[in-house]
């Protein structure tokens, strides 16, 4: 099973940034490129610990949904949304926050296994773990822009 990890830091305040990365409406907008949108369960503002959410998306040129559900939330540190059905065969994506230094170290571990034996797993080697890992990183780049700009340290 593909792990990835991303560390990103952030000039704003723990808070901001853990809510940030729960806020289905700024989801939406840090993916818009693939016309993510929230279209069942918990559609829009801050997601909680027990709710779900499905996602209908463009990824390969193919309109996909994907339903994850909040497993594991402890604010402003830690939650962890698990899929409930997709294209995957499975998926856990831990978000952890760090206070350092009126900084936050955002940390993204990203697990998946990916449908159809190994067939999936050459997929993987070859274009799947790449493209999460773009993936994250865009929405992390974007996620670290808007906390920046929203936050009163600096």
């Amino acid at each position: 099973m593909p792990l990835i990890e991303i560390k990103t830091l952030i000039n704003a305040d723990i808070q901001t940034s853990f809510d940030l990365s729960r806020n289905i409406d700024f989801h939406t907008e840090s993916l818009e490129h693939s016309n993510e949108k929230a279209i069942a369960g918990k559609t829009s503002g801050l997601i909680e610990f027990g709710e779900w959410v499905t996602w209908e998306a463009k990824h390969f040129g193919i309109k996909q949904q994907l339903t994850s559900k909040i497993t594991k939330f402890k604010s402003p540190h830690y939650f962890v949304d698990e899929m409930v059905s997709g294209a995957f065969k499975s998926f856990k994506h831990e978000h952890i926050f760090q206070s350092k230094n009126n900084q936050t170290l955002m940390t993204d571990k990203f697990q998946f296994e990916s449908p159809f034996g190994i067939i999936g797993k050459l997929a993987n080697v070859l274009f799947l773990k790449r493209y999460m890992i773009n993936l994250l990183a865009t929405r992390n780049a974007f996620l670290k822009k808007k906390a920046e700009e929203l936050s009163d340290i600096y």
